[in-house]
């Protein structure tokens, strides 16, 4: 479907198509710009690589994780745009894995997804009909889609 709507997929972008793993949580995810103020991560690297966390984020993670679990962010190839955001709670680092803390909250990201979501903010919001983490202000995407899931790279 990438193909279709004229995007590359390189060898990270298909690595980052994994299946869940077993016992892993998962957990709604959705992608709709909104005004939000930043929080950054504990990680001393450049602003450009890093994510970042909004206090309602850190404060449901705080609320919902026990013991070592942490929030995962991953991209996969789907969805309508081509690409979609997926969070899970997990219990385990990975070697290739980002460790994004602040106040005690958790999120990691994987090497490969870490390419298409540095720069973002991962905020957790809830609303009248549902609640969900979700990516806002990535600087890698191009557009999202209307389905709020989904998004498109930059060439």
């Amino acid at each position: 479907m990438a193909a279709a709507w004229g995007l590359s997929l390189t060898a990270a972008a298909l690595r980052a198509v994994t299946p869940w793993p077993r016992g892993s949580r998962l957990l709604a995810a959705s992608y709709r710009p909104k005004a939000l103020r930043e929080a950054s991560s504990s990680s001393p690297e450049t602003d450009e690589g890093q994510i970042h966390l909004t206090d309602s984020c850190v404060q449901r993670l705080l609320e919902i994780t026990e013991g070592s679990e942490f929030l995962r962010l991953e991209v996969e190839g789907g969805g309508c745009s081509g690409f979609q955001y997926k969070f899970s709670l997990d219990t385990v680092i990975n070697p290739d894995d980002r460790v994004f803390e602040q106040g005690g909250a958790r999120v990691v990201v994987d090497s490969d997804s870490l390419a298409f979501v540095k720069g973002a903010q991962v905020d957790f919001s809830q609303e009248l009909i549902r609640s969900s983490f979700q990516v806002l202000n990535n600087p890698q995407a191009q557009q999202g889609c209307s389905c709020g899931s989904s998004f498109s790279v930059k060439l």
